[in-house]
């Protein structure tokens, strides 16, 4: 069962930055690593659905951002320390949201994933 823990977030001015980090621990299909996993970011804003906004495969050779966050947010990962991190850069208001990491092994393109974190609050005030 993986766990997923993120980081990072917190209250920014517009126009700022922040790394948001996910922490993955358990034991997982690859052993006690995220090795061979998907890890995606993903978003919920007040009153609105969940929705995706960065994917970086197994490998860390491709990656997938959701249009509006292109060009200012980059995703990466460590597999030696087991963590995913999302560096948000010209941080918007309508960037506010709970922002959760998750995890899915070896598929890519999809945005069903089978483990999730519990989210953390990213505020960005103008």
């Amino acid at each position: 069962q993986v766990q997923l823990v993120e980081s990072g977030g917190g209250l920014v001015q517009a126009g700022g930055s922040l790394r948001l980090s996910c922490a993955a621990s358990g034991r997982t299909i690859s052993g006690y690593t995220i090795s061979g996993y998907t890890m995606g970011w993903f978003r919920q804003a007040p009153g609105k659905e969940r929705e995706f906004v960065a994917a970086i495969d197994w490998t860390g050779g491709s990656t997938d951002y959701e249009n509006s966050v292109k060009g200012r947010f980059t995703i990466s990962r460590d597999n030696a320390k087991n963590l995913s991190y999302l560096q948000m850069n010209s941080l918007k208001p309508e960037d506010t949201a709970v922002y959760y990491c998750a995890a899915v092994w070896m598929v890519w393109g999809t945005r069903q994933y089978d483990y999730w974190g519990q989210g953390t609050q990213v505020t960005v005030s103008s």
